[in-house]
Formats: C-alpha cells, sequence, structure tokens
C-alpha cells in the first residue's frame, strides 16, 4: 500500500481523507503543486519590484485598514503581526484529530498557485502534519466570514515559532519543537500571512470530520433501530420495497433496504402480529433516517467543493496577470450546510429517544422499565429521562447559526456566517446523538432479553453478543451511568460498513 498522497494531484474527497487519517499516510507535495506554488511566488516577487499602487493585503493594512500602504521593508514585520494580532482564539482546545485535518485542508488550499507563499511555508505546514506536530487551536474566536482567522493565526503561529503544539503526547511550546527539529523559524514574505489566515480551514476541517461521523451514526441509528423493532415486536411491512419505490426518496429506500437486511433470519420479526400498526418512530424508521441521509448527501457535495478551493484573498491569477480581492473567505455556504446536518442528525436522536419511551413503557407484554420486578427496581427508568434531557439540548443547540450577524472591523466586515459557531454547535450535537443511540442500544439489548428463547438475525445477535460482553443485562439495580458509558464507548469503537 502506498502510504504517502501527493497533494494536488488529484481531486481530494471525504473518503480519501478519512484513508489519509486512518491509515496515517505521510503526505507530500506533487510536482504540479510546486511548480503552481514557485510560479505564483516568483510572480508576486517580480510584482511587488514594480507595483506602486496599493494592493489589498501584500502592501496595505487589513480589515478596515486597507487603505492604509505600507513601505516594502516593512511588508514581513506586517505578515508577523497579522499573524499575532489575530490569534485571539479562547474556549475549549479544538481536538487533535480536526486540527490535523485543518493542516491537511491549508496544504491543499495553498497547493493551487493562487495564494502567494513560499514554498518552504507549505513544506513546513506539511512536516507539521507528517511529524504529528499538532498546533493548539481554540474553539472560539471565529465569525466565519473574513475566513476562520482566529483559529487559523493560531494555526500558523508555530511557523513562527511562537504558540503551543501537541508532539508526542504533550503541550510544548513552538520553539522548542523548531529546535528539536533544527528548524529556522518561517520569515513571512508579502501576502503569507494573509494567505495563511483567510479561508475557510476551520469550519472545513470540522465538517470533513462530522461528515465522516455523520454517516457512521446514520448506520448504527439504522442497526440499533433495527433491534428496537424487534425487541418491540414491530412488523416488517413498513419496510417493503414497494412502499418506497413510490415515493422514492434515495435515503429512504436505502433506510429500508438496510433494515431488511439487518433483520434477515430473524425469528422474532416473523412472529405472526397482533397489532396492526406501530408507533411512528418504528413504522416510519425509512422517511425519518432516509431523509437525514438526503441531507449527509448533500452536505457531503457542498464540502466536496469547498475542500477542493481556494477560500484565502486576494487571489493572483499568474496567466492572466491579475491579482483580484474578492470574498471566498465567507463561510455562508458552509454555515448553511452545518446548521442543515446538526438539524437533520438531531432528528436521528429524537427518533430514537421515542423509540426508547416505547420499549420502557410496559407494552407488548415487555415489563415496564425493561427490568424484574419492577418498583423494587426502577430498571432503565432514567436511561430515558437522560435521553430526553440530551434531545432536548440538541434541539437548542440546532437553532441555526447562519442566520445570524454581526459587524465587524468598523464595518467593513459587515456581514458574517457564524460558520465556526455552527461548526462546533453541530459537533456537540453529533456527540449527543452517539449518547441518545447508545442508550437507546442498552433498552433494545435489555428487551431482546425478554423475547427469549426466540432470536433475532444472526447478523443482530453476533452484534448484541459484542454489546453485552461490555454491557451485561441489567437483573436488578446498578449504577447505569457505568453501563451508558460502556455502551457509548462500544459505539465509539465498533467496526461498522
Amino acid at each position: 500500500m502506498n502510504k504517502t498522497h501527493y497533494i494536488n494531484k488529484e481531486v481530494i474527497d471525504i473518503d480519501l481523507i478519512d484513508d489519509i487519517i486512518t491509515n496515517k499516510k505521510t503526505i507530500a507535495l506533487s510536482e504540479e503543486a510546486i511548480s503552481n506554488i514557485v510560479k505564483c511566488r516568483n510572480y508576486l516577487d517580480e510584482k511587488l519590484k514594480s507595483q506602486k499602487e496599493p494592493v489589498y493585503g501584500i502592501n496595505t493594512g487589513f480589515g478596515s485598514l486597507c487603505n492604509v500602504k505600507i513601505s516594502r521593508e516593512h511588508l514581513t514585520q506586517l505578515q508577523e503581526n497579522l499573524v499575532m494580532s489575530h490569534a485571539c482564539g479562547t474556549g475549549d482546545k479544538v481536538p487533535q484529530e480536526i486540527v490535523k485535518l485543518m493542516l491537511l485542508l491549508k496544504i491543499q488550499s495553498l497547493s493551487y498557485g493562487h495564494s502567494g507563499v513560499q514554498l518552504v511555508t507549505v513544506q513546513r505546514l506539511v512536516d507539521f502534519f507528517n511529524k504529528d506536530i499538532l498546533p493548539v487551536v481554540y474553539t472560539q474566536g471565529s465569525l466565519g466570514a473574513s475566513g476562520d482567522l482566529a483559529p487559523l493565526a493560531h494555526l500558523a503561529l508555530p511557523l513562527l515559532g511562537r504558540g503551543e503544539v501537541y508532539f508526542e503526547g504533550k503541550i510544548r511550546q513552538s520553539n522548542e519543537i523548531l529546535e528539536h527539529f533544527g528548524w529556522e523559524a518561517i520569515q513571512l514574505e508579502a501576502k503569507e500571512g494573509l494567505a495563511l489566515l483567510n479561508g475557510t480551514q476551520f469550519m472545513s476541517a470540522y465538517g470533513t470530520y462530522l461528515l465522516n461521523k455523520s454517516l457512521r451514526l446514520s448506520y448504527l441509528a439504522d442497526l440499533i433501530g433495527s433491534i428496537s423493532l424487534d425487541a418491540f415486536m414491530g412488523r416488517i411491512e413498513p419496510f417493503d420495497h414497494k412502499i418506497h419505490q413510490v415515493r422514492p426518496h434515495k435515503g429512504q429506500l436505502q433506510t429500508a433496504e438496510n433494515i431488511k437486511k439487518f433483520l434477515k433470519g430473524s425469528e422474532i420479526i416473523e412472529q405472526e402480529k397482533k397489532h396492526v400498526q406501530d408507533p411512528y418512530s418504528f413504522r416510519c424508521i425509512p422517511q425519518v433516517h432516509g431523509a437525514t441521509k438526503d441531507t449527509i448527501a448533500f452536505v457531503h457535495e457542498t464540502f466536496r467543493v469547498e475542500i477542493n478551493a481556494v477560500t484565502d484573498n486576494p487571489n493572483i491569477f499568474v496567466e492572466e496577470d491579475e491579482i483580484l480581492s474578492g470574498g471566498n473567505f465567507h463561510g455562508q455556504p458552509l454555515a448553511l450546510t452545518l446548521d442543515y446536518l446538526a438539524i437533520a442528525m438531531a432528528e436521528l436522536g429524537n427518533i430514537s429517544e421515542r423509540r426508547i419511551f416505547q420499549l420502557v413503557s410496559g407494552l407488548r407484554n415487555l415489563p415496564a422499565f425493561l427490568v424484574n420486578d419492577p418498583g423494587l427496581n426502577s430498571g432503565l427508568m432514567i436511561p430515558q429521562y437522560t435521553a430526553a434531557s440530551i434531545v432536548s439540548l440538541n434541539k437548542q443547540l440546532a437553532t441555526p447559526s447562519s442566520i445570524d450577524s454581526i459587524v465587524s472591523s468598523n464595518g467593513q466586515e459587515d456581514h458574517v456566517s457564524m460558520g465556526a459557531n455552527a461548526a462546533t454547535k453541530c459537533y456537540r450535537v453529533l456527540e449527543n446523538v452517539e449518547r441518545i443511540l447508545a442508550i437507546e442500544l442498552m433498552n433494545a439489548s435489555q428487551a431482546i432479553n425478554f423475547r427469549r428463547p426466540l432470536k433475532s438475525s444472526p447478523f443482530l445477535e453476533d452484534f448484541l453478543h459484542s454489546f453485552t460482553q461490555k454491557v451485561p443485562f441489567v437483573e436488578q439495580d446498578r449504577v447505569l451511568h457505568d453501563d451508558i458509558s460502556k455502551a457509548i464507548s462500544f459505539l465509539k469503537e465498533c467496526q461498522v460498513n
């Protein structure tokens, strides 16, 4: 297997990124990327020799200071000042896996040769990625409009020997790491600071991470929903392909197919049922889970475009001999899609909690709260409360960030996307959905035991066997926090298709 991915040799996609990260591949700049970067930098250097007029971000101040021209001898200091002054992040630290994605996506964007950076600057970012030198970045500070300025400033600080990085399991001062590897701090040239800070890589890295997690949780929601359906003695007819072919939303069709595949060979599902219909939380799994799948597909396409784009400003077009200032750093496409993803994923948690509620309600010959001697034992009464609390929190978190805006930079930046807030909120929503699904799996596993000696499908029985090794049947009351924690860990660790 080739353990090196060459940047800018092919269009990068979510699956490829997952392959690079999961298989711990190194990256390298392709010959095309090197040529693009060098050609653009040489063009900019020559342009500066003859350029008398101010060009935004190259020999001017930034934001509302765009009309202040900076003399040539101060251009390096200008760029370093920009990075330092914009490193104003606060709040929680960004997870390291997302910081690594930020590095990868920033390198990808700079490799197209429209940003005017030095080759040595991009190569140092490549070195950081390959050696797992991950800058400490903070979740709060970006408006998602002039790019992710504050987070990307923290990403860039270690190039200057400033700020902090994760290395070998510890947070270290960046200058110590440069000394460790015998590297000199990068001397930023004209335009470089702005190229590093303008961009959507904070939002894009979160989106890429969240898309992969969403796909995983969508699959697990179908799988766990199938166990709940069997445990509740649900009917299989609502998953018949004929129903879904006359309303052929792709996600709906896929969900119905998944449920039937998971339940193939189940003795329980084949039992004659006395009830005519199931509650919506069971009967409408294809329609609800399927709509989320369709949303994920839409979000996937938006991010596929974004992670293969140039999102800094201004953009340099060597062949056309133009330097153009625009707004590719504005995160509105990402803000909208991250809000959409949060809403869609929150619904997976919403319907999951309704199935939990049905399972503990003492219906269909299941004991109240899924425990022997209910009354003496509270059983799984309170995990449903916990799930309900999390669902309600997700409803609050799903309020769109993208409909908000606030004026900054003395009115120059008068409309912002708030996409960074959308990203970090969506992250919290997905963590919560995973917790809700873990609680549903606890309930469904417990309920299945009350259907014995009947068995579910071979596939689901194997899955349940693995789960009950971590979270065994609740014979009598115990500290269920421990079971919930183990169930969450099980979902994080289990292998899915």
